[in-house]
């Protein structure tokens, strides 16, 4: 028999040379763990559709945000969620200094301070009555420009509280100018903007729902993305970084791989991607189910993201995907 010269296989002979010449690696460092804090709750509840992941009470936040800390985990992203009483119109209670994702956001400054990235959720459907990302006009629609300067007041509610990223996720058009505008005039402008750029109107976001007790009636199809549409993906993040954007975002990100792969190389800021509720949520049932391997599938559904052109990654696995990163390594 005549063998081939050349032999890619050496190269996978044992784990060591694996490693060795591995082309994408994820780095603790460039996870995000979003966590949910609930008003009023003195312990940890459970997400039903979510497992593993709970609404937090204060105190279990702040360990949580230890436990991510030491894990090496890069950043924290925070979403309050209020009692259903203190939900209106308008969602004034996200405004609200002593409301409960501003307090959050102090919290966690007062436990970690720099030794993670504490960035806020800056979007009003936890907080509004109707669960809509803005506010509505009299038609029911949602209301762009009404709902930018609230936008604005929203942004410097939280640097206020000492977040040192915001997150617009409303996908209002003009939203990352005006917060950007409204954090420098407030003296804010060492605090940075992470665009939701390109945020789909797609059918993975039941979990998350459950998560931040929704009450949206209706779809988000007005403001959030086609998922047929990468063209107008690109549009909206070319928008968003000429706006002052410093990081950008594709959400969600495992049925969206070839967006992130797009928007890395349209952009020269950080890209993030969301691997969001339902992604984790279909792993953690067909694990449960004895289907696959869980933490294998786990790092290679990161992995292909990291891979799509993605340099910072939100996932719920955050903290146990860093832990075992950091074993692996």
């Amino acid at each position: 028999m005549s063998f081939p010269d050349v032999r890619p296989r050496r190269l996978r002979r044992t784990p060591a040379l694996r490693r060795l010449v591995e082309e994408t690696r994820i780095a603790p460092a460039e996870l995000i763990l979003p966590l949910f804090l609930k008003e009023g709750l003195t312990e940890p509840r459970a997400i039903s559709s979510l497992p593993g992941v709970v609404q937090h009470s204060r105190e279990s936040l702040r360990k949580a945000a230890q436990e991510a800390v030491s894990a090496g985990v890069g950043g924290l992203m925070l979403f309050g969620v209020p009692d259903s009483a203190n939900k209106d119109d308008t969602g004034s209670a996200g405004l609200d200094p002593d409301g409960i994702l501003n307090v959050g956001i102090r919290d966690l400054i007062s436990e970690v301070g720099d030794a993670t990235v504490v960035m806020g959720d800056l979007c009003l459907d936890e907080f509004t009555s109707h669960g809509h990302c803005g506010v509505l006009s009299s038609d029911g629609t949602v209301d762009n420009d009404a709902t930018l300067e609230i936008y604005g007041r929203m942004g410097v509610a939280q640097a206020e509280a000492g977040a040192h990223v915001v997150g617009p996720s409303g996908m209002m058009d003009g939203q990352i100018g005006v917060i950007r505008k409204a954090l420098d005039r407030a003296g804010h402008q060492d605090v940075s903007v992470l665009a939701y750029s390109a945020k789909y109107a797609g059918a993975f976001y039941g979990p998350f729902r459950e998560a931040v007790e929704s009450t949206l009636q209706g779809d988000r199809r007005t403001y959030q993305q086609s998922p047929g549409n990468v063209r107008e993906a690109l549009r909206e993040v070319e928008l968003d970084v000429a706006e002052g954007a410093d990081m950008v975002m594709v959400k969600p990100a495992l049925p969206y791989l070839d967006v992130i792969a797009a928007v890395r190389e349209r952009v020269d800021v950080p890209v993030a991607a969301y691997q969001v509720s339902g992604e984790y949520a279909m792993v953690e049932a067909a694990a449960e189910k004895g289907w696959i391997d869980r933490q294998g599938v786990m790092l290679e559904t990161l992995t292909s993201i990291k891979r799509a052109g993605a340099q910072v990654m939100l996932t719920y696995w955050a903290t146990e995907a860093a832990q075992l990163l950091r074993e692996r390594y």
